[in-house]
This record gives structure tokens, sequence and C-alpha cells, in this order.
């Protein structure tokens, strides 16, 4: 493992991790852990928080992940609900979060944290600092030789390796158990689908308890020998990526939109001989992107060219935000466009979709030789997926999850006989590939019958430079599909500075008429690729982005669809009715801390 610090890299040999781990393991044991019990780990991704979730489970514990971002209430519900014995946390800002609901889990008997800054005045018996629980292991691995060896040698296949929550787009989290009989299986297929090296470099940049950090992140590591690295602070992983240049990485399909938006942003901000050059050689990089989707050689003539291409161009772009050596990209969460693939296989991103969920595990996946734009790949290895009559895509349940903890009735939904329901749409093509098209729940049907997908033109619309987010409506009652758009701030206002329009606050600049008309044309240039009737036909310019802290997306970065439409349902009937525009009070922070709550005209645009 390598840490960085201070804008240094620490590493920690395979021994450091293994002592690290056996003194945690132990001294957790000492404090009264036994086998079955459940502990909350609650931090960013570092490598505490890897030996935290080994020594518990080294002791037959099961660990509860949390992230750096999770809400005091929400670290309570899932403290309470996961009955945590122990809650390990990375610093004081996630120990007073603990603090604070304390009296409302009474069952936590520690709270262990691993960055001691700020908390040397804290005097509450119920925090311990890594340092201590280290000493206490020792002390017990001294006096009890041979135990975290035997510990580990009566773990069961049937043991639940994890509580992992799901993100809560449609309620409450739910705790997903995860055996390490299932956890296994599924690693093992997709570690054949697409190999890892000795040597190869990982950059932990997504939430360590997803699964993608638990296989390509944990597990590949300590089978394979792969590094496992960790940015200084989220906000550094741009740099610290450069710096890395991971064999393999992983993104949600959020963060390939921002890398597509910000290589479009750069290039219109550039000199007029770089834009003039990156024009003239995307052609390029995107003919041979596309003889390669269609299984065909290119001729001499369009090798050599893309070859100048790769070495003008191309590389030193991919290496400005650290992919120069990614072999394997892959893509997760919600279906990039088809627009964003194009792109960035243009730019030598041979992009991957990988399809799975926290229940289901790993069940679609392309590999470097079998790959369709408009699939998430195909069936993974060993799994197998079937098409219910109503379209809804079914995976066996030997590859899925054990159940929902303490939640019989959920579990019982989701399984009939021994078919797991994802809750997804989508069908197989004659080749064995899976096509994903959106939630079941999330499909919607125009009044004249016309069906169309939210999410995939929520993709084509974030494609844009100029657009962070967006949501998309319609309904039986409803005669057009009309869009949410949230502004991205950076661009939209970069934009604004050149053509010299003054603006205060994101509301203001999100209404101001020429921001309207710029996002008029990008709404109609996505409009010309799509059939008439499933157009978007008018949008709203929200005054203020969506915010996973008043719930309005997940931590993961889904939109909880039901409640967003419903708390705007004012704008919503707005769109559908006459009213070219429509008051709302929006909450303002500014940037002494202050807040205020200003009332903001929002036009209804047409296209």
């Amino acid at each position: 493992m390598r840490k960085k610090r201070l804008g240094i890299w620490w590493e920690y040999t395979w021994n450091d991790c293994y002592q690290k781990v056996k003194s945690l393991s132990l001294g957790l044991v000492s404090l009264g852990l036994e086998p079955g019990d459940k502990v909350a780990i609650l931090g960013d991704s570092n490598p505490e928080w890897f030996w935290s979730q080994m020594a518990v489970q080294a002791a037959r514990g099961t660990s509860v992940g949390l992230t750096a971002s999770n809400s005091a209430s929400e670290v309570k519900y899932i403290v309470e609900h996961s009955q945590s014995k122990f809650v390990i946390a990375q610093d004081q800002e996630q120990v007073d979060k603990l603090l604070q609901v304390k009296g409302d889990v009474p069952q936590v008997r520690k709270v262990i944290y691993w960055e001691e800054k700020g908390l040397r005045g804290y005097r509450d018996p119920i925090l311990m600092s890594f340092a201590e629980l280290i000493e206490l292991g020792e002390a017990h691995g001294a006096a009890h030789p041979g135990l975290f060896e035997e510990n580990v040698a009566r773990g069961q296949p049937d043991d639940i390796y994890a509580l992992q929550y799901t993100s809560g787009t449609t309620g409450l989290p739910k705790g997903a158990m995860i055996s390490w009989k299932t956890l296994f299986l599924n690693w093992e297929q997709g570690r054949g689908a697409n190999p890892v090296h000795e040597g190869d470099q990982w950059l932990s940049i997504t939430l360590p308890a997803w699964g993608v950090e638990q296989t390509f992140g944990l597990f590949d590591s300590l089978a394979e020998g792969q590094t496992f690295n960790f940015a200084e602070k989220p906000e550094t992983i741009p740099k610290d990526l450069r710096e890395v240049a991971p064999h393999r990485i992983l993104y949600p399909s959020r963060m390939w939109e921002q890398l597509a938006s910000i290589i479009k942003t750069d290039m219109t901000e550039s000199t007029w001989l770089k834009r003039a050059i990156f024009n003239l050689n995307l052609p390029i990089g995107d003919k041979v992107a596309e003889l390669s989707l269609g299984g065909q050689k290119p001729s001499l003539v369009w090798s050599c060219l893309g070859r100048l291409s790769e070495l003008v161009v191309f590389r030193a772009l991919r290496d400005k935000h650290g992919l120069t050596r990614v072999r394997v990209p892959f893509t997760a969460g919600a279906v990039l466009a088809p627009d964003v693939i194009r792109f960035l296989r243009a730019i030598g991103l041979n992009l991957r979709q990988y399809y799975g969920s926290t229940e289901a595990n790993a069940l679609a996946v392309h590999t470097a030789t079998n790959f369709k734009l408009e699939s998430v790949g195909m069936v993974a290895p060993g799994r197998i997926i079937r098409i219910s009559d109503e379209g809804e895509i079914l995976a066996d349940r030997e590859g899925a999850f054990e159940g929902y903890f303490r939640d019989l009735e959920a579990t019982e939904r989701v399984f009939t006989g021994c078919w797991y329901h994802t809750g997804d749409a989508g069908y197989l093509d004659e080749d064995g590939h899976l096509i994903f098209m959106d939630r079941l729940q999330d499909m919607r049907q125009l009044a004249d019958g016309t069906k169309f997908s939210p999410q995939y033109m929520e993709s084509r619309l974030k494609f844009s430079p100029y657009i962070k987010d967006a949501l998309t409506v319609g309904g039986p009652s409803r005669e057009f599909i009309g869009a949410m758009i949230n502004i991205d701030l950076g661009n939209v206002g970069y934009w604004a500075q050149r053509k010299r329009i003054n603006y205060t606050t994101f509301a203001d600049l999100s209404q101001k008429p020429e921001v309207l008309d710029l996002l008029r044309q990008e709404v109609d240039r996505i409009n010309r690729s799509l059939p008439a009737n499933s157009r978007i036909r008018r949008f709203i310019s929200l005054p203020k982005e969506f915010d996973p802290d008043e719930a309005e997306m997940t931590r993961t970065g889904k939109l909880r669809r039901t409640f967003v439409e419903e708390r705007y349902k004012e704008l919503v009937e707005a769109m559908y009715g006459v009213q070219e525009e429509i008051s709302v009070d929006t909450p303002v922070v500014y940037r002494d801390g202050r807040t205020a709550v200003v009332r903001t005209r929002v036009r209804v645009v047409r296209c």
C-alpha cells in the first residue's frame, strides 16, 4: 500500500500491513469483539480503513462501511440498524458525528479514531485512538500466542463478509449481507474477464465500502501483488492520479462524463493553434475507434494517421489526466451515452462498461476483444441472466447476496425461487450482450404511448460542458418530455466572464437570458439526434444544484428521482402549464458563512 501525506508517498510493506491488522484485530477481541459482531468504519479511503476492515474480518466479525460524507443522522441510522458494537472513525469531524448521536446508539462500546489532530482535548470515555488499540492488541497477543492465526483459521465460507448498505434511491438504505462464498465467486469471475498483473497500480478514488474498491482494489492487490494507492485527500485526486498513472481504473459514469466535459472545455478555452490541432486529429481518432468497434483492422493509412495523432495529441492529453498507462478503463453506475464513449475512445480510452449491483454483484462486463457500444457487456463468466415477461433483468441467486439484514420482507420481495430481481429493464441481444435500458420503475411513457428512458436522455445532456446535472420528466398524462437542468458553475461562469456577463450568485447566473439561450442550443443539439416524439420540448434552469445533504442525491451521485420530482412539483407543473416564469425561494450561502433565502424568478424555456 502507498498513501500520500503532505506531498510524500508513504509505503507500507506486506509485513507492515500484517502487523497492523493483527494488532488491531487482537485489540478489538480484547475489547469484546466476537464472531458475527458488526463494526462500522467511517471515513475516506485510507490504508487505515482497510486495515480496520481486515482486522474485524480476521476475528470473524462483519464490517459495515460508511463514507466521510454521511451526515450525523445517516451515521446514526446505519450504526443503529446494523447493531454495530464498535465504530472506527477517521478524524475529529467523524468523531463529532458519533458523539452527537451517542445517546441513540447505546450498543456502541468504543469509537476508535486513526487521525488524532483536534482530538487530544476530548475526554469522553467512549473514545480510543488507533495507537491505544494497537497497544492493547500487542499485549493481548503476547498473552495469547497464536490466537490471531486461530481466529483466521476458523473462518467459514458462509460467514458474512460485510454489510454493504445500498445507496437508498428508493427509500432508506438497506444492509445487503455479502458472504465470503459469494464474494470469492464474483471476484474470480471478474478477474477472468479482465486479468490483473503483478506490479499493476490501482488508485482508490471511489467509496471504500463499494464493491469496486473491495474487489478491484483490495482483493486484486492481495491476490496478485498490485500496489494499492491512496490519494492525499479527495481534492488532490487529479494530481495524485497523474503521479500514480494506474493500469486499471473504474470511474462511475458521472466522472467519465465530467472528464469528457473538462476536455471539451479546456479545448474551447485553449489557444487557436491548440484547438485547430485537436479538431484536426479528433476525427482521425474517431475513425480508428469506429473501425475497431466494427471489428475491422484499420488500413495502413489510417493506422499511420492514428499513431501520429496519438503521438502529437492524445497521449499528452491522457497524461494530463493521469491516464497514460490505463490498460483497462471501466465505467459503472448509470449507462454512459454513446457520444461520451465515442469521444473517449477517440482519444485512446477504450472504455468498458461494467454492470452489476450491491445485491447481484457483477452481472455483465466488456472485455478487450468483445465490445458493443449499445450494451453493458457480455454476461459475466459463470453468471446466469434471464429477462422476465415484464422486461426485468433477473440474475441467478447463487451469485447474489444473502439477503437484507433485519429486513425479511424486502428480501422476499427481490427473490423468486432461484432468481434475484434487479429492478432494471433490459434485454439480451442475439450475440449474448446485455442491453440495459433504465430502472424499471423509472421507464416513462407519454400520453401518446411513446416510451423513453430518462437516464439515457440525462446522460446525453450531461455530455455538454455547460450542464452538470439534469433530470428529465414525463408521464402518461404528459404530452412531451421536460427537463430540469443544473448548470456547471465553473464552465458557465468562465463562459459568462468571456462574454462580459456580470452575475452575483449561482441563482443569478442560472437565469441570465444569455445562459438560457446557451442551454437551449445544447438541448437543441441533443434533440437533433432523437426521434421527433422523444425530444425535450421545455426545460428549466434550476437556481441551485442538486444536493446530497438535502436528500436530492445519494452519496454516490444518483438522483432520488421520485423525491426530486415531488420537491420541485411546482416547477414541473409550470413546465407543463402556460406560465412563462415562476417565483421560487432559493437558499444562498455566502463566502463568510452567512445564509439567506433569495426569491428567484425562474423561466420556462421552450425548445
